[in-house]
């Protein structure tokens, strides 16, 4: 049996994550879609690669929100996902409005239906975490959300988390974590 090849459309904030990586192998986390018109029978099987599960996901959030198919989206998500994922957060419908094919009316159904589902996208630190900074990332997120609880803004609650993640410190309880945030402040 021969080879095979696979079209793969990707996000531009993929492409620039990969451009570095020409010539090499890579692995993506990937999306299938069908395009086309059933009626007409002309129906296109389609795949759209991401470098992980989490940007993957994201995608997939972006794509459920009415107005904003797989094309545009793809389109669309031209920043880091934790910068699209943070304008969300912070209902940026300005900043939103920017990219590429969406406007104030796509951006303010974006932010209506997503607002409170980017806390771990928002925070996505490093690309390619290996699996004992997974735990990491799930305390940091954790920590988020207590800030928030406790009447922390999502810009302030996300500053103070990312102020602690950059420091590479290990945490064993979300309890060590959010002491260390206030230890900072003080």
């Amino acid at each position: 049996m021969g080879a095979f090849e696979y079209e793969v459309y990707i996000p531009e904030f993929v492409r620039r994550q990969l451009q570095s990586k020409i010539g090499e192998e890579v692995s993506l986390r990937t999306i299938e879609y069908i395009e086309g018109n059933p009626q007409k029978g002309r129906l296109t099987p389609r795949l759209i690669g991401f470098t992980s599960d989490v940007e993957r996901e994201f995608f997939d959030a972006i794509c459920s929100v009415d107005g904003v198919g797989v094309k545009k989206a793809l389109r669309a998500i031209v920043r880091p996902v934790s910068d699209v994922a943070a304008a969300i957060e912070e209902q940026d419908v300005k900043q939103l409005s920017t990219l590429p094919g969406i406007g104030p009316a796509v951006a303010e159904r974006i932010v209506a239906k997503l607002r409170r589902k980017m806390a771990k996208f928002a925070l996505m630190i490093e690309r390619d975490l290996p699996a004992d900074q997974a735990t990491d990332r799930d305390l940091l997120n954790e920590a988020y959300e207590v800030l928030l609880t406790l009447g922390h803004s999502t810009t302030d609650a996300r500053q103070k988390v990312e102020s602690i993640a950059g420091g590479g410190k290990k945490f064993q309880s979300i309890e060590d974590l959010l002491a260390e945030i206030y230890r900072q402040q003080k």
